[in-house]
C-alpha cells in the first residue's frame, strides 16, 4: 500500500485519519503543523506517495507547506483537508499541485475514498 505522511495539528484528527489509513493498510507517519511536516519530509527525502495536510495550521499553514513540498519534491501528490470555507477557497489557487481539498468533518468510509482518488491521480 502507499505511505502517506499526515500533517495535522489537531491530535484527535490527525489519530483518527492515521487509523482509518492504517487499517486500510497504508503506512502513515504523523506530523504536528507544516513546520514538522516539511522536515520529516526532507528527512525521508520526499519518499511519500501522499502529504495529507490540513490548510489552517500553527507556524507554518498547510497551504505554505504544499508550495514548498512541491517545490522540493516535485512528483509528490497532495490531498489538503479543512473545516473552513474561507480556507478552502485559499487553495483553490493550488490546482496544478494539490489534487483536492477536502472538507471536514468527514467520515470514515470519506476520508478513505479521498486519499483512494488521490493516490490513484
Amino acid at each position: 500500500m502507499a505511505k502517506i505522511l499526515i500533517t495535522e495539528d489537531d491530535e484527535a484528527v490527525r489519530s483518527f485519519v492515521a487509523r482509518a489509513l492504517e487499517m486500510e493498510g497504508h503506512n502513515v507517519d504523523l506530523a504536528e503543523d507544516g513546520e514538522d511536516g516539511l522536515d520529516t519530509l526532507r528527512a525521508a527525502n520526499g519518499n511519500y506517495d501522499l502529504l495529507l495536510t490540513d490548510i489552517k495550521m500553527p507556524f507554518m499553514d498547510g497551504i505554505e507547506l504544499a508550495h514548498n513540498a512541491a517545490n522540493l519534491f516535485p512528483g509528490l501528490k497532495i490531498l489538503m483537508m479543512t473545516g473552513y470555507a474561507d480556507q478552502r477557497e485559499r487553495a483553490d489557487g493550488l490546482d496544478k499541485i494539490v489534487v483536492d481539498v477536502v472538507s471536514k468533518p468527514f467520515s470514515l468510509h470519506h476520508i478513505r475514498e479521498q486519499v483512494r482518488l488521490a493516490l490513484a491521480a
